[in-house]
């Protein structure tokens, strides 16, 4: 606040994210998503040594500046900044022009300081951009299918000792369609109100105790049976949390592609290393 007082090229400071949301619980590890909108983006970018007024900073990054996002973007800069105090600072740099994007961007908005009273009176800052949506029937079984299909490149590569090719499909593939259809399902025992946070990060608190436990048994390390146990118990929990989620949104859910699929896991997973061929 106080450079932003001092320098006449910023014109608006604002704050997103956490810190303004009223649900959200306070800890020391929140960050400050500020706002500044500016006369002038440039001049902000040609030095950066103006961010140290700050304070001692233990790492920097500045994502548009990396790769070819600079050429990419609309005019707008970032400095990310974790300061040695503990604090960290995301401060995203908006050219005036530039302001009815940033106020359509976002709901969760507190105003700071406004040097020439040019923004004009928002509603409290709400969460409401970030409540889970409810899915169409063809999202519900695109979700099925995704899963269902990618869990067999699993099984195949386990069987071929690929053990960094398993554990990619596993995380980046196959856990995040469980986590989509617990997500629908908590959507729906929360009426499609409530927001999960990033990467899940609130999910805990809306599942049950056992769904939870099952959740994290999903998360193996790099042993083969670790990752057949891990599996099934995955497929357990998708099988169950769509069965519930088809119900109550009278969807339906494919228990032929479930059955089949599962045949083929089981067969694989005693399946000789030295087989010939498939012989199912």
């Amino acid at each position: 606040m106080q450079f932003a007082e001092q320098d006449e090229r910023v014109r608006v400071v604002a704050m997103n994210g956490s810190r303004v949301n009223s649900k959200v619980l306070v800890d020391i590890f929140q960050d400050y998503d500020i706002v500044y909108l500016v006369t002038d983006v440039q001049s902000f970018i040609e030095d950066c040594d103006w961010t140290d007024y700050f304070g001692e900073k233990i790492i920097m990054q500045m994502p548009d500046a990396m790769g070819d996002s600079l050429e990419d973007n609309d005019g707008r800069f970032a400095y990310l900044m974790l300061l040695a105090d503990g604090n960290r600072i995301d401060l995203r740099l908006f050219p005036l022009s530039l302001q009815a994007t940033y106020i359509h961007e976002d709901k969760l908005i507190d105003v700071l300081l406004d040097k020439d009273q040019r923004m004009p009176e928002l509603l409290p800052p709400t969460d409401e951009d970030y409540h889970i949506t409810s899915p169409t029937a063809q999202q519900y079984a695109n979700c099925c299918n995704e899963f269902w299909w990618v869990s067999t490149y699993a099984a195949k590569g386990l069987w071929r000792q690929e053990m960094i090719y398993v554990l990619d499909h596993l995380h980046l593939y196959i856990r995040p369609m469980v986590l989509q259809m617990l997500t629908w399902q908590v959507g729906i025992d929360t009426a499609f109100k409530v927001s999960i946070g990033k990467n899940h990060k609130y999910l805990q608190s809306f599942l049950e105790p056992s769904v939870w436990t099952q959740l994290l048994a999903t998360y193996p390390t790099a042993d083969e049976e670790k990752i057949w146990q891990a599996l099934d118990v995955m497929m357990d929990l998708f099988r169950q949390t769509a069965c519930d989620v088809a119900k109550q949104m009278n969807f339906e859910y494919d228990t032929v592609q479930d059955q089949k699929v599962r045949t083929y896991m089981h067969h694989i997973r005693y399946l000789s290393p030295e087989a010939q061929d498939f012989d199912l």
